[in-house]
């Protein structure tokens, strides 16, 4: 059987079940499979015409023991997660009039609109899975940065073995992505807005953090989370990467780029991993904004933590790459003593810098770019125009950041990852098009919709967030649960 550990190496293996279940390890390490599956060139082309779904169900299997999760079990999951997607492919690409071989990975066709729904969607419903085969209930708390709230409030409502705390910097994200979370009714959801937040998503992160530590009151409201810390997402993410390999490749063993905007590491971590399986990828792309984590640690080897900036692609407003420490265990051979080290390291001088040969050995087959907000904006409009597509502008990042590397991308096909939709961000699209009238491309029914509900949430400063969760946690599990 599959067993997971640490990467900070502190707990012994555990199975499949607890690693969803726990969300962070007990010594605050992330959950990784004690080896990584290998995907053969012969199995890429038995999964060569798969379906989205059949090709899901072929990864995960790789991952998840019979014993835990049966044949059939898993199938009912996999279908009741996607049957809310409003596309039968689940993930359509777009091949792009004015590039050569260069294809949109649409990912926000769930319930949602974002990328977030794909991992999630599975996840939650996993979770819940568990907890209704054990009869126990837990406490999700997640911070978001606009896609992680929706989805997992989403997919939460409802589940009478789950209550969804849902965290976000009241001033950072945009109303649309913010009445996602709060028209919720459901008396399991939990929107927190929090007031002043100097670092956005990762001050929340840090307050989550501590809620871990307090072993207390963790065991007591059995705190997990299914923000990208749980094993869960970034394993169902490795599925998309394989989906658009097998979708744009003349033939397996043929190389493509893969360009990915990204803040949290986590979606990429997944594509790095995927590589890691056997899945041929050349290059991978991280398409920073002027926030420029990854472009530090893939151009420089320094991971370090710098003053946030807000930007117009808010989702990847992220100062802390978390996931990056996944995928680093497995570039060090499993030595969870330097990847302990390391991040020790970090949470008390907030940078380090990594040697010659570890950089080395990390940053073989990533490029990465930043793209600035006047980048992201020209490029929405030069699409739209050039051929009537509208990205938003976190796809637009990606994009910007292929251009910008053009000159070291050779002439394999490029997919895109375009990772919210653009009714999300009317402001944005606005600026971009010049214009105070929004196309039919900028709309979604869903975000229409809930502009005419009323909204439900706790409000709350920065300052005072540790105790106030504390309060409302334990108050709601003390009114639900009579405990």
């Amino acid at each position: 059987m599959l067993k997971y550990i640490s990467n900070k190496g502190g707990v012994e293996p555990v199975d499949f079940e607890k690693a969803i279940l726990d969300g962070f390890a007990a010594d605050g390490g992330l959950y990784v499979p004690q080896t990584l599956p290998q995907v053969s060139a012969e199995q890429l082309i038995k999964w060569k015409d798969l379906s989205y779904l059949q090709l899901a169900f072929e990864v995960l299997s790789l991952f998840i023991d019979r014993s835990i999760v049966s044949e059939v079990e898993l199938k009912q999951l996999l279908d009741s997660a996607y049957a809310p997607f409003e596309r039968r492919e689940i993930i359509p690409l777009h091949p792009l009039k004015s590039r050569k071989d260069t294809y949109i990975m649409e990912l926000f066709h769930g319930p949602t609109i974002s990328f977030k729904d794909i991992g999630l969607a599975f996840l939650v419903n996993l979770v819940n899975f568990f907890l209704q085969r054990k009869d126990q209930h837990l406490s999700l708390i997640v911070a978001t940065t606009g896609d992680t709230g929706p989805a997992t409030a989403y997919f939460s409502a409802g589940k009478s073995n789950i209550d969804a705390w849902v965290l976000y910097p009241k001033e950072m994200i945009t109303p649309e992505q913010e009445r996602q979370m709060t028209s919720l009714q459901h008396a399991n959801i939990h929107p927190f807005a929090v007031s002043n937040c100097p670092e956005g998503g990762d001050d929340l992160d840090a307050v989550i953090s501590k809620l871990y530590a307090n072993q207390a009151f963790k065991e007591k409201l059995q705190l997990s989370s299914v923000n990208s810390i749980n094993w869960g997402r970034v394993m169902m993410q490795t599925v998309h990467y394989f989906y658009a390999y097998l979708q744009v490749t003349d033939q397996v063993g043929e190389q493509i780029n893969l360009s990915v905007p990204s803040g949290g590491f986590g979606n990429l971590c997944a594509g790095a991993l995927a590589r890691e399986m056997g899945l041929p990828i050349k290059n991978l792309l991280a398409a920073n904004n002027q926030n420029s984590c990854l472009e530090r640690i893939f151009s420089t080897g320094t991971f370090s933590k710098e003053a946030l900036i807000n930007t117009e692609s808010s989702a990847i407003d992220i100062l802390i790459p978390f996931n990056f420490w996944r995928y680093l265990y497995f570039k060090v051979d499993g030595d969870s003593q330097r990847i302990k080290a390391w991040m020790d390291e970090f949470k008390v001088s907030g940078a380090l810098q990594f040697d010659p040969q570890v950089f080395a050995s990390y940053s073989q087959g990533f490029l990465a770019s930043s793209v600035s907000d006047e980048q992201t904006l020209t490029l929405i409009n030069e699409i739209y125009s050039q051929e009537g597509y509208l990205l938003d502008p976190h796809g637009a990042v990606g994009l910007g950041a292929s251009d910008n590397l053009s000159g070291q991308l050779g002439d394999e096909k490029l997919v895109v990852l375009a990772t919210a939709h653009p009714a999300k961000f009317p402001q944005t699209i606005r600026r971009a098009l010049n214009s105070s009238e929004l196309p039919q491309d900028a709309s979604h029914h869903s975000i229409e919709s809930a502009k005419s509900y009323s909204q439900k949430v706790h409000l709350c400063d920065y300052q005072v967030l540790e105790p106030a969760l504390i309060h409302a946690m334990q108050s709601n599990w003390e009114l639900t649960k009579g405990q």
